[in-house]
């Protein structure tokens, strides 16, 4: 089975990025699908930061 990477731009920043963060930003806010710098901004900056997952672009071709 091959694999391929699909990049997608974070909801943030707009950077390309084959790994992304769901979160929130604020409470009751929208889940936005973040690069890990924008990811990690938030974490350490925001008090109302919450996690939801994580995309990963590689799938599996069938």
């Amino acid at each position: 089975m091959a694999s391929y990477l699909r990049a997608r731009p974070c909801d943030l920043c707009q950077t390309l990025a084959t790994v992304r963060y769901r979160i929130q930003c604020a409470s009751g806010d929208a889940w936005v699908l973040v690069c890990p710098r924008c990811q990690a901004t938030q974490r350490e900056q925001n008090p109302n930061y919450r996690y939801g997952g994580t995309w990963k672009a590689r799938l599996k071709k069938s």
